[in-house]
């Protein structure tokens, strides 16, 4: 995996622990750091799209997105911060999943014009650990919901979250090669920029709302 893996495990060590603790800080803390990685979002979508006539859309989109954000983490009864917790685990678990299953077994290309990179063994690796960790931190009971992981309903909530996300990091590589770049961004060393590592996230935290909202993820 040579020097690529390593700034992203590097970078991932020291950001993961960081995010993580201004989510469960809350309060202006969290709501700063959002609106930091929402201009930056904004700012890369810019200059990856500035002259596509789909550009407009884009800016309503990741307003919904990261709105549905702020209203997981605030709301739902005081249980918010731990459905956050769960959406968000599942989507970084995705993705490491997706990238260490991907560059170990290789195989098969899921959708080789859109995203050289994926394959079938990364999407299902994906799935893996995300069920995995969720396993994980049920049976640690770190998170105050009651939520069983075994039940039909969740393991189906578990697997659509984490599909949603790596439809999500599908849609923006689609948006990256119809701009001729690889990354949105060179923020993040070994990810690219901030869109680059929130791909799969934009897309989970909106269909994660409607979940919560419809009373089907309780």
């Amino acid at each position: 995996m040579g020097n690529e893996f390593n700034k992203r495990f590097i970078s991932s060590i020291l950001l993961i622990p960081l995010v993580f603790f201004v989510i469960l800080k809350g309060g202006y803390l969290f709501i700063a750091f959002l609106s930091i990685c929402f201009l930056i979002s904004c700012y890369e979508w810019h200059l990856m799209t500035k002259k596509k006539s789909y550009n407009i859309y884009g800016y309503f989109f990741l307003i919904f997105s990261f709105l549905t954000v702020y209203l997981i983490r605030i709301n739902f009864e005081g249980k918010g911060l731990s459905f956050f917790l769960l959406v968000i685990t599942i989507c970084i678990s995705t993705d490491i999943g997706g990238y260490i299953f991907g560059k170990i077994i290789r195989g098969p290309k899921l959708i080789k014009k859109i995203s050289p990179n994926k394959t079938y063994a990364g999407m299902f690796g994906g799935f893996f650990l995300s069920f995995l960790i969720i396993i994980l931190i049920n049976n640690l009971n770190l998170f105050s919901v009651d939520f069983n992981v075994y039940s039909l309903l969740n393991i189906s909530i578990i697997l659509l979250i984490s599909l949603v996300s790596q439809i999500g990091d599908i849609i923006l590589s689609y948006f990256k090669r119809l701009s001729k770049v690889k990354d949105t961004g060179k923020i993040i060393p070994g990810h690219g920029g901030i869109l680059d590592r929130i791909d799969g996230m934009i897309f989970a935290f909106p269909f994660s709302y409607v979940l919560l909202t419809l009373g089907i993820l309780r």
